[in-house]
């Protein structure tokens, strides 16, 4: 059943699609990865890198807003379940139990890099089917490089 139709034709519609919803999984997969790091960071920098994971998940969980009603937006229905997130995100993960402040800033570097690498895969398959698509996968690469940067410049190595 569909209950909206898309202005798109159906070739170009897949295309969105699967960019749209791989882009949803991988959103709401850092949100999660980032409020489990939130919740369990320890070390000097606790506090700062406490406050800027927050950042990361509150850009995280907006864009998933968007993304999501941007499927729906083409007619397709967005899948943020649970069991959907678990058995489709493939970006690094947080591990369990407290997290040094170093390690979590590795862990969101390296989950961010992972996430703009896959959105620029995205945003190069969507730049002749979804030109809108395409503008919004560039607008959310835009973010989380800014985001990848701010996490970077914590391990920069101190000068003695």
């Amino acid at each position: 059943m569909t209950v909206v139709k898309s202005t798109l034709p159906e070739p170009a519609r897949e295309v969105a699609g699967e960019a749209l919803q791989s882009t949803l999984v991988d959103l709401l997969g850092l949100s999660l990865i980032g409020k489990q790091a939130h919740w369990n960071i320890v070390g000097p920098r606790f506090r700062s890198i406490h406050l800027q994971l927050d950042e990361v998940v509150d850009t995280a969980r907006a864009y998933a807003d968007t993304v999501a009603e941007r499927s729906a937006a083409l007619g397709l229905p967005p899948d943020g379940r649970p069991e959907t997130i678990a058995a489709s995100y493939t970006l690094p993960g947080s591990k369990d139990g407290w997290q040094r402040d170093t390690e979590v800033v590795q862990l969101v570097v390296e989950s961010l890099e992972a996430a703009i690498g896959r959105l620029r895969e995205r945003i190069a398959a969507t730049e002749e089917p979804d030109p809108v698509t395409q503008d919004l996968l560039i607008a959310i690469t835009a973010d989380l490089e800014k985001q990848r940067w701010m996490f970077a410049a914590e391990n920069f190595p101190r000068e003695s």
